[in-house]
């Protein structure tokens, strides 16, 4: 059994060391036990394309899309382990003016540390495989590709050539040691952007 924290094993202890202090903070919670946290912000921008309101039945049905766009929306995330298996748990929670509060709901393991993978799970199996990177003291995620989890097996799901790839980056704000950005932006070779949001937390 290890409390190292995911991205630590994932990394390695020397890229690990090289990410801003405040991530580092942030992501510090250890597997298998009853660690928590909550962060608050605002983002400054949840977007997507006229058309990919298209998706949002299939996106709200795996709890995989954020189906409202807004600027200056309030948010708090709730991130936990449990002490039953090693996953990293969070709760989004987007308060949009006029609408009930947006839960997001994931959790993420590792998936292949020699590789530096990580699985982000939704909803019914579907997860997405995530490179991780430590860059300028940032912590940086890359998509690689969609699988489905059906019991012990997981099945490549070719979702990247609908949507597109996702890349996402937490980075310190200079000056400011409680406090961090982060953006996620989905992009397509043919059809363009098709979902970003980004905005600035700090710890409690």
């Amino acid at each position: 059994m290890t409390h190292t924290p995911v991205f630590q094993i994932v990394l390695g202890d020397a890229d690990w060391q090289r990410l801003g202090a405040v991530v580092r903070r942030h992501y510090g919670l250890r597997p298998r036990s009853e660690d928590h946290m909550t962060v608050r912000g605002h983002m400054d921008e949840v977007w997507h394309a006229p058309w990919a309101a298209l998706l949002m039945p299939a996106g709200r049905l795996f709890g995989a899309l954020v189906p409202h766009i807004g600027r200056d929306v309030p948010i708090e995330v709730h991130y936990r382990c449990r002490p039953q298996d090693a996953g990293l748990y969070w709760d989004r929670c987007f308060h949009f003016a006029g609408r009930p509060v947006f839960h997001f709901r994931s959790h993420m393991t590792v998936a292949d540390a020699a590789r530096h993978e990580v699985v982000e799970w939704v909803g019914f199996g579907l997860g997405l495989r995530l490179r991780v990177t430590a860059e300028e003291g940032a912590l940086v995620f890359r998509d690689v590709g969609c699988v489905w989890r059906i019991g012990r097996l997981q099945l490549p799901l070719p979702l990247h050539l609908l949507l597109g790839r996702a890349h996402v980056e937490e980075r310190p704000v200079p000056g400011d040691a409680g406090a961090f950005t982060m953006k996620m932006a989905i992009g397509h070779p043919l059809w363009g952007e098709v979902f970003r949001y980004s905005g600035r937390f700090r710890l409690d």
